[in-house]
């Protein structure tokens, strides 16, 4: 049974920010804030902007509450929404910087310009994906968590040793004990 608003499923927190829960929202926007904000920073807009765009989207979210049928399908719903509003500030930039006609640096200018194109579905159902499993490390006890990330999430992978070192384990018990952490994961990614 979950004990607090952010170990609830979408369904059950978007019934609690319906029914005006602090709480709710709050874990609500943690749990989406990454995923919100990736949408417009991958299609080029800047941090401001991709501010804007995150704060349309809750804005609109909690106009349209009511709204959405199905509460497990919130994520869908925001990143939808964030898409949307991407391209609508994308198309205002556009509006708004194009040359007032007949000048020659237009190519130039173009070229600076982010691509309008809609993010291909496969980039979302990717950033959807990383927001899933990012969520999922979130929720592992500290000891799995710590692994997970000296293991998997490093820029450079490191070596064995090292990772035995910060743990405090030996050696031999790395794979072991990524195995153990692996099927916390995959528990707490079928729960998402």
């Amino acid at each position: 049974m979950p004990t607090t608003a952010a170990d609830l499923d979408d369904a059950d927190l978007l019934a609690r920010c319906r029914a005006g829960e602090e709480a709710a929202w709050q874990a609500l926007v943690r749990r989406y804030q990454r995923l919100i904000y990736t949408v417009p920073r991958r299609a080029g807009l800047g941090e401001a902007q991709a501010a804007d765009v995150f704060q349309t989207v809750f804005s609109r979210l909690f106009e349209h509450l009511d709204r959405i049928e199905d509460g497990a399908r919130v994520r869908a719903w925001l990143v939808t929404t964030a898409r949307r509003e991407t391209l609508r500030v994308l198309e205002q930039a556009r509006r708004v910087a194009a040359p007032a006609g007949g000048d020659d640096d237009g190519d130039d200018f173009l070229a600076n310009v982010a691509d309008t194109a809609p993010l291909p579905d496969e980039l979302l159902a990717t950033l959807q994906t990383q927001d899933r499993v990012r969520r999922a490390v979130e929720q592992l006890d500290e000891r799995s968590r710590r692994f997970v990330e000296l293991f998997f999430l490093q820029d450079e992978p490191l070596p064995y040793e090292e990772i035995a070192r910060r743990l405090g384990i030996a050696v031999g018990s790395i794979g072991p004990t990524r195995a153990r952490c692996l099927a916390k994961l995959r528990d707490r990614l079928a729960t998402l």
